[in-house]
């Protein structure tokens, strides 16, 4: 168990107590998909999805951040790796070399950007270097939504991400925490993405209808080897058949479900709607 006196536990104090200070100045941190009012009009915003392998956040976040950029937005997707290591056939060097080709195939697909950390797979460190080096990427690209990993997981580098992420939004948001950018503020929410190995505690929350954007998300993926079930699993038609049940559940088309974090869970209505 962690020293709560610890500088990690410290810190991940300050990073509930700056999301307290954003539900109090009334930046939304979360949006219900069966909300009963849309703003009228609306600034594009900056969306930076985080995963721990290239192909992570395209399966679980793709078709939203395909909807986002279709509405105008802009879109960035990070591979803290590559996830060089799934295919025994092939060197980590030349499976790596194919799956950053196929990462920024399936980005301009998307219409995003695609940026790579400098970790090997399975080699994510949950360290202060690691986070101040995700600090520095999110002042770089001043996302207004990060999407990431979910908390729980069987596979250590999501887990580490998800650490790594949460905290790495609060350093980029203190001037005092010194990088090579400056700091950024405007982070509005952070969601966690639903994906078959971080199971655990993940409860739907936000759904986003996905249904026009689907057959294009589907076609991006694809071009990841791994996607199409070249390393024993089907991982398009896992996502394919779980916008259905989730789309069931939220009693729209196709969609995509998200957790926030359970002090994100905010409704502020001025009466029953």
């Amino acid at each position: 168990m962690p020293n709560p006196r610890s500088p990690r536990s410290t810190l991940r104090g300050l990073a509930l107590l700056g999301v307290a200070l954003a539900l109090a100045a009334g930046l939304p941190t979360a949006i219900h998909a069966q909300a009963s009012t849309a703003p009228a009009a609306r600034a594009p915003r900056t969306i930076l999805a985080i995963g721990a392998h290239a192909g992570d956040m395209e399966l679980t976040a793709g078709a939203v951040l395909a909807l986002q950029r279709e509405r105008g937005d802009r879109v960035v997707l990070l591979h803290l790796t590559l996830g060089e290591g799934g295919k025994p056939a092939l060197t980590p060097a030349e499976y790596g070399a194919q799956k950053r080709r196929e990462a920024q195939a399936v980005a301009d697909s998307l219409g995003a950007e695609v940026r790579f950390g400098p970790w090997g797979d399975g080699q994510i460190p949950d360290d202060e270097a690691a986070r101040l080096w995700v600090a520095d990427a999110i002042r770089q690209v001043r996302p207004t939504n990060v999407i990431t990993h979910w908390r729980a997981s069987l596979h250590k580098d999501h887990a580490t991400t998800h650490r790594v992420v949460s905290d790495a939004v609060l350093l980029a948001s203190l001037p005092g925490v010194q990088t090579e950018t400056p700091a950024w503020r405007g982070v509005r929410s952070v969601w966690y993405a639903e994906n078959w190995e971080d199971a655990e505690g993940f409860s739907p929350y936000v759904f986003v209808n996905v249904t026009s954007v689907l057959d294009r998300w589907r076609r991006a993926v694809s071009q990841y080897e791994f996607a199409r079930g070249g390393t024993g699993f089907r991982y398009v038609e896992y996502y394919d058949a779980l916008a259905t049940v989730r789309g069931l559940e939220a009693r729209t088309g196709r969609a995509v479900a998200f957790e926030v974090d359970s002090w994100g869970k905010r409704r502020i209505v001025e009466s029953m709607p």
